[in-house]
């Protein structure tokens, strides 16, 4: 009999909207999302002496106050990471939160890590003492099946989050609003010298969301039109690495608050009010692509009219149900896809790609003790555009 999964409708890098109703996926869905855990779990040390400080939420509350707790010892493929920055994404809300009804308490947030190695595996071929690097969405996979062999790994069954997971040796994956991390190097990514490590850690997760699917589908043909539907996390990184591509770039949102920083600050080309239909109208038959990052309910049909014949949508937030006529795909030989981070290869390329081309997140740095304060100004949608916890300087 074929299982159906209840899981949520927020996911990963989904930080701009509230939490929507309950969603079924059908089959395997649950290993992106509700996966069952193991009856015996290793809970890492909650002593006062543990060798790692975070700060962690222990009940559906989801308030997060100092907590420690011990990381595994360097083995020999890994590469031990002092935690300067990481950024904070709306999963960490639904996670401290038990929004999905799955946490695994005490819950220690966060999967946009960067920071400095301290210490190598023996086996470490790829990284040194005194390197930038970084750590995204997940640490760990079977490393052996097709998507893993691809450079896939973010789509391996066995994938394994970098925090409120079961790990391969039993434990619960703890993240990084902490001092340090133990990875496999394989799930490490070098950030470049001179790109700063407050800004790489959004791309860890916002950035890469948006990436995997504007290249996935050559959305990077200089003189071609993209639409970006909101103006978040994502959305802002969507609309940097249109304009790095050479793109025309039209924002689509519900705020006309958003113009100016949309046109001025992020250098779109055009920003378009969603409800407007004498705007809406204005455009059809007009972009080459089309990246959704919105993740509360909306129409896609109005949105797929804007396409031209042959064009993409992709779709990275997750909406409670997707609605559309046929026709809106059919007669315009259209194409509705969906996406999810990226795998490590794309990760590389991706942070590469920011550093060659001077592309910064917009960020607002804060302390750990204003985590409380951020995640509930994030469920607002109050920030421009990513909050990024300074770990160097907050637990000293």
């Amino acid at each position: 009999m074929k299982r159906m999964f209840p899981i949520k409708a927020e996911i990963l890098a989904v930080e701009d909207l509230q939490v929507r109703k309950e969603s079924t996926i059908p089959g395997g869905g649950d290993r992106f999302f509700a996966r069952s855990h193991p009856i015996s779990v290793h809970m890492a040390s909650e002593s006062g002496d543990g060798n790692c400080s975070a700060w962690a939420a222990r009940d559906p509350s989801g308030v997060l106050s100092p907590y420690k707790f011990n990381r595994r010892s360097v083995q020999s493929g890994d590469v031990s990471l002092k935690i300067t920055h990481c950024g904070v994404c709306y999963a960490d809300v639904i996670w401290t939160r038990n929004v999905h009804n799955d946490s695994i308490y005490p819950v220690v947030p966060g999967h946009e890590i960067a920071g400095v190695v301290t210490e190598v595996g023996s086996d470490v071929k790829g990284f040194k003492v005194g390197d930038h690097i970084g750590v995204g969405t997940y640490v760990n996979s079977c490393r052996n099946c097709e998507n893993c062999n691809s450079s896939l790994e973010n789509h391996c069954p066995e994938s394994v989050f970098t925090y409120n997971r079961i790990d391969t040796d039993g434990t619960v994956t703890k993240g990084g609003y902490s001092t340090h991390i133990v990875v496999h190097e394989r799930y490490c990514f070098k950030i470049p010298d001179g790109y700063p490590l407050a800004k790489a850690a959004p791309l860890l997760c916002a950035g890469i969301t948006v990436y995997t699917p504007m290249v996935r589908h050559n959305m990077n043909q200089p003189g071609k039109s993209l639409g970006v539907i909101g103006l978040g996390g994502l959305g802002h990184m969507a609309v940097k690495f249109g304009k790095a591509f050479g793109l025309k770039v039209t924002v689509f949102s519900t705020s006309e608050s958003k113009r100016d920083e949309a046109i001025n600050l992020l250098g779109a080309d055009n920003f378009v009010i969603s409800s407007n239909t004498q705007q809406m109208e204005s455009l059809k038959n007009s972009l080459h692509f089309i990246v959704d990052t919105a993740a509360g309910d909306h129409p896609f049909d109005a949105y797929l009219s804007l396409l031209k014949v042959g064009g993409v949508m992709a779709l990275v937030g997750f909406p409670s149900e997707i609605k559309l006529h046929p026709t809106s795909l059919n007669l315009g030989s259209r194409t509705l896809s969906g996406s999810i981070t990226g795998g490590t290869k794309d990760i590389q390329e991706m942070v590469n790609f920011c550093a060659a081309n001077k592309i910064y997140p917009e960020i607002e740095i804060i302390k750990i003790d204003y985590i409380n304060e951020a995640l509930a100004r994030l469920v607002k949608r109050d920030v421009k555009y990513r909050f990024v916890i300074d770990i160097e300087n907050s637990f000293k």
